[in-house]
């Protein structure tokens, strides 16, 4: 895995040799992201919504957000995910390790 710590728009536009990629987008960043840096969504396999345990607290329309990812990436494959109640890891682990055995 190679990680980016910056900004949603340096990783999308180079090949690092990953065998895909995926984006990983918290909730408490708002969900206009997959439209603000559309290069990023476009080019990814994956979308990993985060922090879905905070939705209670956050103004944050999931709905929309995968409407956005879905307009940029009509492929994309979203897992909505909590590390805190671990909701949704099981089937971000077993994309992963299908990932592996391909």
């Amino acid at each position: 895995m190679i990680e980016n710590v910056g900004n949603l728009v340096c990783p999308a536009l180079f090949d690092l040799g990953e065998n895909c990629k995926v984006a990983i987008l918290s909730v408490t960043e708002g969900e206009d992201k997959p439209i603000k840096y559309p290069y990023m969504f476009r080019e990814s396999q994956v979308m990993i919504l985060t922090k879905i345990d905070l939705l209670p607290y956050v103004q944050f329309d999931v709905n929309r957000c995968i409407e956005y990812a879905k307009q940029v990436n009509p492929n994309i494959k979203i897992f909505q995910v909590s590390a805190t109640s671990g909701e949704g890891l099981n089937d971000w682990y077993e994309w992963l390790k299908n990932q592996i055995i391909s």
